[in-house]
């Protein structure tokens, strides 16, 4: 077979691929594309838009059935199983095409479907046995599911985000296994659906969330409407032809066995770098098997090879990833003109209900790099204004701040609209903000950001500043 020659090489068309592809085009003609799987990213087929529209299924049985306490009685209210999953699909699908489309539009030469691996630390193998020589490559090969061993083994009843959606109706019974973002999302959602959902974690983590009274926040409200132990003792997990019978240890104290109609693997996902054998790279390797590489450069060592995306284990979001990709891509194409690219400033969000969210440094970070020079403000949301309004008075807000400069650092959030509350304050931490320029901004009322500025005035308090802060806020009173 003819080996190809080309300037930049990148393994795998997801959204950091892509990104990388579209960067590097800007610099040189020379760029194959590779993917040797199905087109369509991770967050469009198996993860963000998918999820999403579960979830809004079960947002909308979920008002409904809680309309009476506004006084509107709505009866009967019915969830059809198979309607709400035929719009999964059939939306999901809508969001595939789009992708589908822009691979379309490329030049027929700059995409390969194949598998490959590496033979030196410039050149790609496919499985077919034909070689590619590039100056440079990108890695953007995304992530797959982790499977445990406790769930292996399950056949037909094991279910992932890579084929949950892919359901005709919903189950009416369901193990979760993992209290992360995507088990929590997924949980609630089949809850609020009808599912009899039980939630097993390990460690005690809860969607991700740092702050220990946040986290206990987030354990009560969830076990008000599904069962949540954080830290479940599972002692086996047996699959038969009509159901998953799980042995745990229930929050109670006693050993129980339960019969499930299937099992959600929702316990992570890594960086899917088994089939390049990365040894042959030369490139140096963490204990997971992930190159070492700057997040500023994306670059591997002082290899021409550049890493961006799930695939990288560093920040996996979508956002992140256009990013990376991006500066992949414009680096592989200039290699050896490798320059530190701006980062922008942590953002997550979980699609609960509460809402969970983080901006800028977590608690950690902070608690590892500004030890005896932070000071923390809190809000509750029990008794917010506006989310007293709407029935959505769940949550707790806790922003950082560093004493002296009075530097915003970050916040940790579980409650309502906390999506939209986290964009601001991690717009806040990347132009680098005070604590008093906030307290300047502009909230109207009633809204449930007013709870920022009770956070705020908290930090300001707990920054030992001259302003008084109230122990109660008063967004329909005289103000402050």
């Amino acid at each position: 077979m003819t080996p190809i020659h080309v300037d930049v090489a990148i393994v795998g068309a997801g959204t950091a691929g892509m990104s990388a592809y579209r960067a590097a085009r800007k610099h040189t003609a020379s760029v194959l594309l590779i993917e040797g799987g199905v087109y369509g990213t991770t967050c469009a087929r198996v993860g963000c838009m998918p999820s999403k529209l579960l979830i809004a299924a079960a947002q909308a049985a979920h008002d409904a059935r809680r309309a009476g306490a506004f006084g509107i009685h709505v009866q009967g209210v019915a969830v059809d199983g198979a309607a709400v999953m035929a719009r999964v699909r059939l939306e999901r699908d809508r969001f595939v095409g789009f992708v589908l489309d822009a691979v379309d539009t490329l030049p027929q030469q700059d995409r390969l479907s194949a598998t490959v691996r590496f033979q030196d630390a410039q050149t790609l193998v496919t499985g077919q046995g034909r070689l590619i020589h590039a100056r440079a490559i990108v890695i953007a090969t995304g992530s797959a599911p982790v499977l445990p061993p406790l769930l292996q083994g399950l056949g037909a009843r094991l279910l992932t985000n890579e084929n949950v959606f892919d359901l005709h109706d919903l189950p009416k019974t369901l193990a979760v296994f993992g209290a992360g973002v995507l088990g929590l999302e997924l949980a609630q959602a089949m809850g609020r659906l009808g599912v009899q959902v039980k939630v097993f974690g390990v460690g005690g983590g809860v969607a991700g969330i740092r702050d220990p009274a946040i986290r206990d926040c987030a354990i009560t409200a969830f076990n008000e409407e599904l069962y949540l132990d954080p830290s479940a003792t599972v002692r086996s997990v047996q699959g038969s032809a009509s159901g998953v019978d799980v042995d745990y240890l229930h929050r109670d104290g006693a050993w129980t066995t339960e019969r499930f109609d299937y099992v959600l693997a929702a316990t992570g996902r890594s960086p899917d770098l088994h089939r390049l054998v990365l040894e042959n790279s030369g490139l140096q390797l963490d204990a997971r098997g992930v190159p070492l590489f700057d997040r500023f450069t994306l670059q591997c060592g002082d290899s021409s090879i550049f890493i961006a995306g799930d695939a990288s284990n560093d920040v996996a979001v979508l956002h992140e990833a256009v990013d990376e990709g991006r500066l992949a891509g414009n680096h592989a194409a200039q290699f050896p003109a490798v320059a530190t690219g701006l980062r922008r400033a942590h953002l997550t969000v979980v699609f609960t209900d509460p809402q969970v969210a983080s901006a800028g440094l977590g608690l950690e970070q902070i608690e590892r790099d500004f030890r005896g020079r932070f000071a923390v403000g809190e809000a509750s949301f029990e008794n917010q204004g506006r989310s007293r309004v709407m029935l959505r008075n769940k949550g707790l807000l806790k922003v950082y701040a560093e004493h002296g400069s009075r530097l915003f650092l970050g916040a940790e959030m579980f409650g309502p609209a906390a999506e939209h509350i986290g964009h601001l304050l991690a717009w806040a931490v990347q132009q680098r903000m005070t604590v008093d320029t906030m307290l300047t901004m502009p909230i109207y009322h009633p809204v449930i950001e007013e709870g920022v500025r009770t956070a705020l005035r908290d930090l300001d308090k707990g920054l030992h500043s001259a302003t008084r802060a109230m122990d109660r806020c008063m967004e329909c009173g005289p103000g402050d």
